[in-house]
């Protein structure tokens, strides 16, 4: 005897059930008649949906198609993509790389006439304002000390440039070179006489403006009013006369230089420059006017 919780008895298939039905009925089994697959029916698999009734026709697999091995090339191209072989030809062979442009030659020195008188202001306010900028880099890598503060010092740098604040002085209060020259001479006098004096960022616009304005009523014989080298400078006239005063007071008084010594910095300002020289050709042509000039004087006393 075998039991029926052990015994495993193995599902039947359709074509089992399809057997079952078509044999001959059982006693007190009604008649049915089932018809006959048809001859000619495709073959049909259930769906993976796991449903018993859902099938899908099978199709037959697809054959791969057959790779040449000569048109496998690297980079695994897509089978989709055509692999075309070009021939090498002298227009799609790499070009060679073309030579690096020599750099141009440094731009050539401007020259500037050996005597100071004959120089152009905006050149002679270039070399200025190099020279400044210089002394500011130098100086404003020095921190500031206690008490080291002085009328000249402002809460800010001021928006303009050293550069262009020096040729705003020399054409808006026409400044000649020996006016320049001389607000050089200054910083030099300033500085021996008051040590905690600096050209730097925060003082170079407000001495720029007070040595203009000192060395244009001291060595020239016409000049502007307080007025229009403030409105010029961009401060008040009181401020202006405020700072005058301390020049003067701090210089002792002592504000004309000697000729020998405008034209000493002359030409250290040059030769210190990048772009400018002192022209042997102007020198040359300088000398030649005052060998004439000597000339008609000596005829005229004669």
């Amino acid at each position: 005897m075998v039991d029926a919780a052990t015994q495993y008895s193995p599902q039947k298939t359709s074509a089992s059930v399809a057997a079952r039905d078509t044999e001959l009925p059982l006693q007190g089994r009604p008649t049915t008649s089932v018809p006959p697959p048809p001859a000619h029916t495709p073959s049909k698999r259930r769906a993976e949906s796991g449903s018993p009734h859902a099938t899908l026709p099978h199709d037959p697999p697809k054959p791969n198609p057959r790779v040449d091995p000569e048109s496998v090339v690297t980079g695994n191209p897509s089978p989709s993509q055509d692999v075309v072989h070009q021939p090498v030809t002298p227009s799609n062979q790499p070009r060679p790389a073309t030579p690096k442009r020599p750099r141009p030659d440094a731009p050539a020195m401007k020259p500037m006439p050996i005597r100071y008188e004959d120089c152009d202001v905006r050149d002679l306010g270039t070399v200025i304002a190099d020279m400044l900028m210089e002394l500011i880099r130098t100086n404003d890598a020095i921190p500031l000390q206690d008490g080291g503060l002085t009328r000249f010092h402002s809460r800010a740098p001021p928006g303009i440039s050293v550069h262009d604040y020096l040729i705003r002085l020399i054409v808006h209060a026409t400044l000649p070179p020996p006016i320049l020259l001389s607000m050089v001479f200054y910083i030099d006098r300033l500085y021996s006489y008051y040590p905690a004096f600096t050209i730097s960022s925060l003082t170079v616009h407000r001495f720029l403006i007070t040595a203009a304005t000192v060395a244009s009523k001291g060595l020239s014989d016409s000049f502007w009013t307080n007025n229009t080298y403030a409105r010029v400078g961009g401060v008040s006239v009181r401020e202006l006369a405020l700072l005058e005063l301390e020049f003067l007071s701090r210089v002792q008084w002592k504000i004309v230089p000697q000729p020998e010594v405008l034209e000493s910095y002359y030409r250290n300002l040059v030769d210190r420059s990048e772009g400018y020289c002192i022209g042997e050709g102007t020198a040359a042509a300088s000398e030649g006017e005052n060998e004439d000039s000597d000339i008609s004087l000596s005829d005229e006393a004669s």
